[in-house]
C-alpha cells in the first residue's frame, strides 16, 4: 500500500462507511435543496412552457452523454483500477496513471464536444422529433430554440466529465466532501442566471444555456485545489497505449454498450413525450427532480462511498469484508428508501404544490406532475437498490453482467412505454406522460432483481440472519406511517388555496411527523442500531 492510501480491508471500521455516507448525504442535501430552489425559480419564472421544454431537452443531451464519460461507464471502470494501483503500486505509477487518463480522456472529450456543437440541429431533430413532425408554429419555435441552446449546453459535457474524474480520485482517498458539494455550484450559477440575467434578455432561454456552460467551468476549477491538496494534480499526457488506460478502456466498453441502450431508452422517452401536449416534458422533469432528491441524498451517496471501499477490499482479497459491506449497504438502503418511497407517494401533490406552485406553474401543472411523481415514487426503492448493488460488480471489475442485466431491464422499459402510453392516449385519459414514469419504475425493479440474483448466484451477496424480520418490520412501519399521513393530510385543493407559509408548515409537519412515526414504529417492533453493524468489521476491529 502506498503511503498516501487510507486503511482498507477488514481493518477499516464499519462506522467509517456510515460516517462517510452521512457526510456525502449532507453535502448532497445541500445540493438538492439548492436544486429545488433552482427548479422553483424555473417554475415560477418560466412555468411548463415552450422555453422550459426546449431547455430541458438541450440540457438533457449532454447529461445523457455524461453517463459515458463521467459518473457512469468511465467512473465504474476508473475507480476500481485506480484503487488497485493505489493499493499495490508506488506513487509514481499512480501519478502516471492519472496523467495518462486525464490526457486521453480530455482529448477524446474535446473532439466529441466539438462534434456535438456542430451537430446540434441533428441531435435536436432526434430528441425532439415530435416538434419537427408537428404543424404547430409553437413546436417549430421549440426546435429552433433548442438547437441554439444546445450549442452552449453541450460543452458542459467536457467540464463535468473532467470534474467527475477529479471526484473519482478524491473518493478513492476518502475525500468525499468536495465531490459531493460540487453539484451545488451548478445550481447556484443557474439560479443567478435565471433570476438576475435572463429576465433582462430578449432570449432568456439562451441565457440559461450560457449559465450551464459557465457552471461546468466553475465546477472544474473548484476541484483543482483539492487535487493539489492530495498531491495528485494531473499533468495531462496522451496515453492510449498505457496498460492502465487500456484496462480502463476494456472495462469501460461493455458499460458504454449498456449505457448506449440506456440512452436509447431515454431518447425513446423524450421522443414519446415530444408527441404529447406541451408541458409533458416539463411535468416529467419536475416530478423526476423530487424523486431524485431522496435517491441522491442517500442512494447515490451510499453507492459513492462503498465503491472505493469495495474496490480496495477486492484488491486486498478481503472476501469476507467485501460481502459484509455489500450486505450492510443493501440492508441500510431498504431501511431508508422504503419509507422515503411511501412518503413521496402520499405527499406527491402537497410537495409539488408547496415547492413549485405559483407564478406560471398553475394547479393543472401540479396535478399533472403529481401523477408522474407518484409513478416515480413507486420505483424509488428499485432505483436505490440498483445504485447500491451495482458497485458489487464494478468493484470486482466485472462489467459485462450488469450491462447484460441493464439491457434486459431497459428493453422492458421501452416495451412498457408503448404498452402504457399508447392506450392511455387513445382512451383520452389525462396524464399519459405518467405511463413513461411508471414504465421506468417497473424496469428499475427488474434491474434490481436481476442484479441481486447475479450476486447471489456468485456467492457474493447472501441473506444474513435477520433479513426476513427486517423486511417485515420495515413493511409494517411504512404502512403505519403512510396511513397516518393520509389520514391527517388536507385535500390538495385546500392545500393549494392556502398561503405559502401554511403550505410549508403543513409539509414540514407531514415529513417530520411521518419520519417520527416510522422510527418509533421500528423501535417498538424491536429494531435497534446494532442490527446495522458490519459484523465482519466488528470482529476484526
Amino acid at each position: 500500500m502506498t503511503d498516501n492510501a487510507q486503511p482498507s480491508g477488514p481493518s477499516a471500521p464499519g462506522p467509517r462507511l456510515l460516517r462517510s455516507t452521512v457526510a456525502v448525504g449532507g453535502m448532497t442535501i445541500l445540493s438538492r435543496i439548492l436544486g429545488l430552489v433552482r427548479d422553483i425559480v424555473f417554475a415560477r419564472f418560466f412555468g411548463a412552457s415552450l422555453v422550459m421544454d426546449a431547455f430541458f431537452v438541450a440540457f438533457k443531451i449532454p447529461n445523457i452523454f455524461r453517463r459515458f464519460f463521467a459518473e457512469g461507464a468511465f467512473s465504474a471502470a476508473f475507480v476500481p483500477v485506480f484503487a488497485e494501483y493505489d493499493e499495490r503500486r508506488d506513487r509514481a505509477e499512480v501519478q502516471e496513471l492519472i496523467n495518462r487518463v486525464t490526457g486521453t480522456l480530455g482529448l477524446v472529450l474535446f473532439v466529441f464536444t466539438a462534434i456535438g456543437v456542430i451537430a446540434a440541429p441533428a441531435l435536436i431533430a432526434v430528441f425532439g422529433m415530435g416538434w419537427l413532425w408537428s404543424p404547430a408554429p409553437e413546436d417549430a419555435d421549440k426546435y429552433t430554440l433548442a438547437v441554439d441552446m444546445l450549442r452552449f449546453t453541450f460543452p458542459y459535457l467536457f467540464f463535468i466529465s473532467l470534474t467527475a474524474l477529479a471526484g473519482g480520485i478524491l473518493n478513492t482517498y476518502h475525500r468525499f466532501a468536495a465531490p459531493a458539494f460540487v453539484p451545488a455550484l451548478l445550481n447556484v450559477v443557474l439560479i443567478i442566471f435565471a433570476v438576475w440575467i435572463a429576465p433582462y434578455s430578449d432570449r432568456p432561454g439562451i441565457v440559461l444555456a450560457i449559465g450551464v456552460f459557465t457552471a461546468g467551468l466553475v465546477q472544474l476549477l473548484f476541484m483543482l485545489p483539492f487535487l493539489a491538496a492530495v498531491r495528485l494534480m494531473p499533468v495531462p499526457r496522451w496515453g492510449w497505449r498505457d496498460p492502465g488506460v487500456r484496462r480502463i478502456v476494456r472495462l469501460t466498453l461493455p458499460v458504454i454498450f449498456g449505457s448506449s441502450v440506456a440512452q436509447i431508452s431515454i431518447l425513446f422517452d423524450t421522443l414519446i413525450a415530444s408527441f404529447l401536449v406541451t408541458g409533458s416534458i416539463s411535468w416529467l422533469y419536475f416530478s423526476d427532480r423530487l424523486m431524485e432528491f431522496p435517491l441522491g441524498v442517500f442512494g447515490i451517496a451510499l453507492a459513492t462511498v462503498i465503491l472505493p471501499n469495495l474496490s480496495r477490499q477486492h484488491a486486498a482479497q478481503s472476501t469476507e469484508a467485501f460481502a459484509a459491506t455489500l450486505d450492510w449497504a443493501v440492508r441500510l438502503a431498504i431501511l431508508i428508501a422504503a419509507p422515503a418511497a411511501v412518503g413521496l407517494f402520499v405527499l406527491a401533490g402537497p410537495a409539488l404544490g408547496t415547492i413549485f406552485y405559483g407564478g406560471l406553474f398553475d394547479a393543472n401543472d401540479v396535478n399533472m406532475a403529481r401523477l408522474s411523481l407518484m409513478a416515480y415514487a413507486a420505483g424509488l426503492l428499485g432505483f436505490t437498490l440498483v445504485k447500491v448493488m451495482a458497485p458489487g460488480y464494478f468493484a470486482r471489475q466485472e462489467t459485462r453482467e450488469p450491462v447484460r442485466i441493464g439491457v434486459i431491464a431497459l428493453a422492458v422499459n421501452m416495451v412498457l412505454n408503448i404498452a402504457l402510453v399508447v392506450p392511455w392516449v387513445r382512451s383520452g385519459t389525462a396524464g399519459p406522460h405518467t405511463g413513461l414514469a411508471l414504465a421506468t419504475s417497473i424496469s428499475a425493479f427488474v434491474n434490481a432483481g436481476l442484479l441481486y440474483r447475479g450476486l447471489y448466484k456468485a456467492g457474493i451477496l447472501r441473506p444474513t440472519p435477520g433479513w426476513s424480520r427486517l423486511l417485515l418490520n420495515v413493511a409494517v412501519a411504512c404502512a403505519l406511517m403512510g396511513a397516518l399521513i393520509i389520514y391527517f393530510l388536507p385535500p390538495l385543493e385546500l392545500w393549494l388555496q392556502s398561503p405559502v407559509l401554511t403550505r410549508c408548515l403543513w409539509l414540514t409537519v407531514a415529513v417530520v411527523g411521518g419520519a417520527t412515526v416510522y422510527v418509533a414504529a421500528l423501535f417498538a417492533i424491536g429494531v435497534r442500531p446494532a442490527d446495522f453493524r458490519i459484523k465482519s468489521f466488528d470482529h476484526s476491529a
